[in-house]
């Protein structure tokens, strides 16, 4: 399952009867549109509903998800107290939708009170909300809801967050309905609340043109200029949207266009069809991005499993068929952090424990990040001073003498009965074979004079 449909969305307020009076007929066309694409939620057959809201609250770095048990909000700031709203709040699909970001680094998090009280943001819904939801919920939608705040991301990053509810809809095996709330120009006539620019005309007219077509890589680089002259307020909410479509086929359908009152309202839905990889654009921008020397695989994993972790409090694993290959097997894995160059946890495994190397990197971060001896658990402050670096054993090898080790290029394994000690191969500060199995035998408890058992192992470094 995934994303079954899309949907954009006007906010007037004025557009509600029991706030417009007389004035919602001027908006009548957006009315029965919006009642429309009720009816087409309920015919895609949707489980869960996400609404992106322009006016939720906002953050520069990072794209906020409210996890409040209950989704609450009323029109009363409009005149309307008694038009009020009580959702459920999908927190599975939150939870996932935050740790799919992570794994494109996209910055997402979860606001919920202390997160509130520290921003000073409210939690109730605000009415990019409402206000579609008063006609959704008006034509018969039942749905949970999932409520994320537009982002001030770059452009590419807003897309990839798309993309991440798409990947967590598949994940869950959610049928999901996302909506981006948002007006067009607020600047259609001499009287439009943001003034008059004769360019707002131009940019509503293109953005008509473009979701008709759904042509989303034209709306992401749509021109800057001319989307500041519109005093637009839900491009970006169109932008996120769009990515929970990349590589489908998609048939775009305008609704309703109006602007009575200066600001453009448009009503749309986007259709998803086949798979479609030729027109996906999310995989130009990861390989855009992607700087010489940039981190390897598995230190990536390693580092968004601590971010997700530390973000929900949960252990994410990647599913089967997004693992290389090389990593589909199972091996020893340690996974190293250093803060400020100096270490700061390290904890592994001698042999598989998991059913693949990437489970291993997982597992292993956190229990380097939370269960070192050696060192207080990592806090989350710490985690942008992290550096990491992932070693993936070969199989061990029987040592008879001494002449058979090489702390630079072999680690070694000491044994004494049911006590064991290893230490890894070219390790700053130890430089003889001596120092190397002294280290391993005082990580096992084995006095100096125990005799033991030797093996050795290589590994594969990755940072």
């Amino acid at each position: 399952m995934t994303v079954v449909f899309g949907g954009i969305c006007p906010h007037p307020p004025i557009m509600v009867p029991e706030v417009g009076r007389e004035g919602a007929a001027e908006v009548k066309s957006s009315q029965t549109a919006m009642l429309k694409l009720g009816k087409r939620i309920i015919e895609s057959g949707a489980e869960v509903l996400v609404i992106i809201s322009p006016h939720a609250p906002l953050f520069r770095d990072f794209i906020a998800l409210n996890v409040s048990p209950r989704l609450k909000g009323n029109l009363g700031q409009f005149g309307a107290a008694g038009v009020s709203f009580d959702l459920d709040n999908d927190l599975t699909m939150v939870k996932e939708i935050v740790y799919q970001s992570a794994l494109l680094e996209i910055p997402a998090f979860e606001m919920d009170e202390e997160f509130a009280r520290k921003y000073h943001v409210n939690l109730t819904l605000d009415h990019g909300m409402t206000v579609p939801l008063y006609f959704i919920l008006k034509a018969g939608v039942r749905l949970p809801l999932v409520a994320v705040s537009m982002g001030l991301l770059p452009e590419e990053q807003l897309y990839a967050f798309g993309a991440a509810i798409s990947r967590s809809a598949s994940r869950l095996g959610r049928k999901v309905a996302v909506l981006a709330s948002g007006d067009l120009s607020h600047r259609l006539t001499k009287n439009a609340p943001a003034g008059f620019d004769p360019r707002g005309k131009e940019f509503d007219l293109k953005m008509v043109e473009l979701v008709a077509k759904a042509q989303f890589e034209e709306i992401l680089h749509i021109d800057k200029d001319l989307a500041e002259k519109a005093g637009e307020c839900g491009l970006r909410s169109i932008q996120m949207m769009s990515g929970a479509f990349d590589g489908l086929s998609v048939r775009g359908e305008v609704l309703s266009y109006e602007g009575p009152f200066g600001v453009g309202y448009m009503v749309a839905f986007l259709t998803p069809g086949e798979p479609k990889p030729e027109s996906g654009i999310l995989d130009k921008f990861l390989v855009q991005n992607k700087e010489p020397g940039e981190e390897s695989y598995l230190v990536r994993i390693a580092r968004q499993t601590l971010e997700n972790y530390y973000a929900t409090g949960k252990l994410q694993i990647p599913e089967d068929k997004d693992i290389p290959p090389q990593f589909a097997g199972k091996a020893g894995v340690f996974v190293s952090l250093k803060k400020h160059g100096n270490l700061r946890g390290c904890i592994g495994t001698i042999t598989g424990q998991y059913k693949n190397v990437v489970a291993e990197v997982v597992h292993n971060a956190i229990s380097a990040a939370t269960r070192d001896p050696r060192f207080y658990p990592v806090v989350r402050e710490e985690l942008a001073d992290l550096s990491y670096s992932v070693d993936v054993l070969g199989p061990p090898e029987a040592v008879n003498s001494l002449e058979e080790l090489d702390p630079k290029n072999y680690g070694v394994i000491v044994r004494s009965g049911r006590r064991s000690g290893l230490l890894l191969p070219d390790l700053e500060g130890v430089d003889t074979v001596e120092e190397q199995i002294s280290i391993a035998r005082q990580k096992a408890g084995i006095g100096p004079d125990e005799p033991v058992q030797l093996e050795r192992f290589k590994v594969e470094r990755y940072k």
